[in-house]
């Protein structure tokens, strides 16, 4: 059997995924030719369902967004929902969300559900989350939810989700304060005391989403003691500029160099095009044992805990 070397397994996979070409036993998620040699399916740890408040996006409802992530190779999605950015129920938009991912998410959809402690009886919500909703995290939107990381009430979730063993996805930022409405301005939220407020939760599984280009906290000495002080992981949504996940890792831009471990693929879609994160693979000038970690191993390390 021929090796499969990075130049193979970027030519045969990822390109015809980032063009839409995959052959048909690929885009139905069956192990293509190749046995154990074959390259490994993604995990995209970012995506959402549902209608975006601000304009209206392609692939919003279940069905049309799974039949475009497993055009992609995209085999399992980690999903919010864009309802729990300004609804007050957020236990009827998880419930929705559940219902949504099971009944239209062709096994490949996990719900993560919304949670706010700026909310009274937010304890209720991640109970339900994980014990009715059978979901394997949660998410917090700080910025639209109008609360910083310095409430107590986030400790306290932190907390609580550690000991119910919970990932939980940070959203710095949805989308570039350049297309923000003026009513709705939202900032980026400042990571920068994550360090202290994670020390005592040594288990905590936290991903921060969409951080990159969001927040100076990701530089300097704050994004070194970020780095060194925890074990976040961070998703590649928002990484920028050509071989931008080599640089990432290497350190570049005045950021310090970022463990491969510590990256997982995430598209953000529907409101960037899956095929945007895909390409950011395939021209980064990464290894194979790199490449997979970075699409599924690390994400699979999160959910096994």
């Amino acid at each position: 059997m021929m090796k499969l070397t990075r130049r193979r397994f970027l030519k045969g996979v990822l390109l015809p995924a980032a063009l839409g070409t995959l052959p048909i036993p690929a885009v139905h998620g069956e192990e293509p030719d190749g046995g154990a040699d074959s390259p490994p399916e993604i995990i995209d740890t970012n995506v959402h369902l549902f209608d975006w408040p601000f304009r209206k996006l392609k692939y919003a409802e279940a069905n049309a967004l799974v039949a475009k992530l497993r055009k992609h190779r995209i085999t399992q999605a980690w999903t919010g929902s864009y309802e729990g950015l300004l609804h007050k129920n957020l236990d009827g938009v998880n419930a929705r969300l559940a219902e949504a991912c099971q009944a239209n998410g062709a096994g490949t959809l996990l719900p993560f559900g919304t949670v706010n402690p700026a909310l009274p009886d937010w304890e209720e919500d991640l109970r339900r989350c994980q014990e009715k909703y059978r979901m394997p995290g949660i998410r917090l939107y700080p910025s639209y939810h109008n609360y910083t990381l310095q409430k107590p009430e986030v400790a306290r979730l932190l907390q609580q989700a550690q000991k119910r063993g919970l990932i939980v996805q940070l959203a710095v930022r949805m989308e570039d304060p350049r297309v923000q409405l003026p009513v709705t301005r939202t900032p980026s939220v400042d990571v920068a005391g994550l360090p202290a407020l994670l020390a005592p939760l040594p288990n905590i599984k936290l991903q921060l989403l969409n951080a990159f280009n969001a927040t100076e906290s990701l530089r300097g000495q704050a994004g070194r003691r970020l780095i060194d002080q925890t074990r976040v992981t961070i998703d590649c949504s928002h990484v920028e500029g050509q071989g931008g996940l080599a640089k990432l890792i290497a350190g570049d831009g005045g950021r310090p160099p970022l463990p491969v471990e510590r990256i997982a693929f995430g598209s953000h879609a529907p409101y960037f095009p899956c095929e945007s994160a895909v390409f950011k693979l395939f021209e980064s000038p990464l290894g194979r044992p790199e490449l997979e970690k970075v699409m599924r191993g690390n994400a699979q390390r999160l959910l096994k805990g």
